[in-house]
């Protein structure tokens, strides 16, 4: 049996956890997170396992402008600076 994978911290930009989340897993990460203040914003220290990390990225998929989405620069920025940092925790675990 596989041993599940550990917990790893992320910032998330308040733009991405602010949008709407469905399931258990991603909404217990967020619920839990450390909200750390920077310049106009604010950034959610969430720790989670990377399969959750890699959901709540695959969720926010519409602030990019794909279906039909308005496209907003800072909630694609927002969305981007994320997606950047989930691949890096994939890259740095490697097979």
């Amino acid at each position: 049996m596989l041993a599940p994978k550990l917990p790893v911290t992320l910032d998330v930009p308040g733009k991405v956890a602010n949008y709407p989340r469905a399931t258990e897993l991603e909404r217990a990460a967020l619920d839990h997170g450390v909200t750390v203040r920077r310049g106009q914003g604010y950034t959610l220290r969430v720790s989670a396992v990377p399969a959750a990390h890699q959901q709540l990225l695959a969720r926010c998929q519409p602030l990019d402008g794909a279906q039909d989405v308005p496209v907003i620069p800072a909630q694609r920025k927002a969305r981007r600076e994320y997606e950047n940092r989930v691949n890096a925790l994939t890259r740095s675990a490697g097979p």
